[in-house]
C-alpha cells in the first residue's frame, strides 16, 4: 500500500506492515470499548514499534552522497559491473539498503548496502546488461529500505543523469582464417641472435663468443657483435568507415573487431586500431581506447554498395 510518493521520496506499507496496522486498529478498538489497561499497553507498544521503525529507516536513508559511477568495460548484451562509489556521512551506521539504478536501454540488478566503510567512502558493484553499443544514460539511483522491522518501505531518489559508454559485443569466430580482413600483425626489431646487425663496445657480461675480433683489432679495444630479430608487436586492426552502410552488417563487423581486441587482451598482446573516414584517418592504441573508438564508430557509406565480404545488393 503506497502512502506517499514524489520525485525524491516514497513511503509504502509492506504486507507485514498492513497486517500490523490492522492488528493495531483492532487492539485500539477493543481497548477503547473495554477499557482494559493491558490492551492500552499493547496498543502503545505496537504504535511505538511503528514510530521506531520510521525513525531508524529515515536515518538509514540520510547521510549518503554519490561520489561517482564508473562503467569499466561494459559490453552490449553482456553482464558487466558498474562501480558505484558513495560518501557516507554517518560512519558505521547499519543501513540495510537496496540500490536500484535506472539505465536507459538496459537492466541493472539491485545491489545491497548493509554497513558502510568506516573510512567514510564505500563502493558497491551493480551488475548491468545493456542492449546496444554507444552512449546510455543513467537516470537516477533509488535507495530502498525496510530496516529494521520490515513494516514500512521507504525510498529515496537521487538524480544522476550520467552518460555511460557501452562497448560493442565481443563476437569471436571459432576459427578465423589466415587472411582475416581488417587484421594484421606488426613487428619490431630487437636485439637478439637471429641475424647480425652491427657492433658495439664490449660491456660487462657480454659472452666471449660474440666478440667482433676484426673491429676490436681496428679500434684497439673489445667490440661485440649485435644481432636483431623480429618479434610480434601486437595486433593491428583496420576499419574503413566509408565502406560500410549503417545496419546490422556494420554492427557485426564492430562486434567481430571487438572480439579480436578481447582475444588480444587475454593473450596479453598490444593492439592498435586504424579508422579510415571520409574526413581523415586516425589510429588508437590500447585495448580500452580501441573498444571506445569502436563504440563511437559510425558508418559513412551510402548503402548502395556492400561492405567487405558482403554479397552484392540486387
Amino acid at each position: 500500500m503506497q502512502l506517499w510518493s514524489d520525485r525524491r521520496l516514497r513511503l509504502s506499507l509492506t504486507g507485514l506492515g498492513v497486517q500490523c496496522v490492522l492488528a493495531l486498529l483492532a487492539v485500539g478498538a477493543f481497548s477503547v470499548n473495554t477499557g482494559n489497561n493491558l490492551l492500552y499497553l499493547v496498543f502503545s507498544l505496537m504504535l511505538g514499534l511503528f514510530l521506531v521503525s520510521g525513525i531508524l529507516s529515515r536515518r538509514a536513508l540520510q547521510g549518503l552522497k554519490v561520489v561517482g559511477l564508473e562503467e569499466g568495460n561494459l559490453f552490449a548484451r553482456v553482464r558487466g559491473g558498474l562501480r558505484l562509489r558513495l560518501q557516507d556521512g554517518g560512519r558505521r551506521r547499519i543501513r540495510g539498503l537496496e540500490l536500484h539504478l535506472t539505465l536507459d536501454d538496459g537492466q541493472v540488478e539491485p545491489g545491497f548496502l548493509g554497513q558502510t566503510d568506516p573510512k567514510g567512502e564505500t563502493q558497491v558493484v551493480l551488475h548491468a546488461r545493456a542492449g546496444h553499443r554507444g552512449w546510455a544514460r543513467v537516470r537516477r539511483l533509488e535507495l530502498r529500505t525496510r530496516f529494521p522491522f520490515g513494516l514500512v518501505e521507504k525510498a529515496r531518489f537521487i538524480e544522476l543523469d550520467q552518460d555511460l559508454l557501452i562497448l560493442p559485443h565481443p563476437r569471436t569466430p571459432p576459427a578465423p582464417p589466415a587472411g582475416w580482413r581488417g587484421e594484421g600483425h606488426r613487428t619490431v626489431t630487437q636485439e637478439g641472435t637471429s641475424s647480425p646487425e652491427g657492433a658495439r663496445p664490449w660491456r660487462a657480461g657480454d659472452p666471449p663468443g660474440r666478440v667482433h675480433w676484426k673491429r676490436s683489432a681496428q679500434r684497439s679495444q673489445l667490440w661485440v657483435r649485435t644481432f636483431q630479430e623480429e618479434r610480434p608487436q601486437g595486433l593491428h586492426l583496420r576499419l574503413d568507415l566509408a565502406a560500410w552502410a549503417p545496419g546490422r552488417p556494420f554492427e557485426r563487423e564492430l562486434e567481430r573487431l571487438s572480439g579480436a581486441v578481447l582475444q588480444a587482451r587475454l593473450q596479453k598482446r598490444d593492439v592498435s586500431l586504424e579508422l579510415h573516414g571520409s574526413a581523415a584517418a586516425r589510429e588508437v592504441r590500447g585495448h580500452t581506447p580501441c573498444w571506445r573508438a569502436l563504440a563511437l564508430a559510425q558508418a559513412e557509406g551510402t548503402g548502395d554498395r556492400p561492405g567487405p565480404g558482403e554479397p552484392p545488393l540486387s
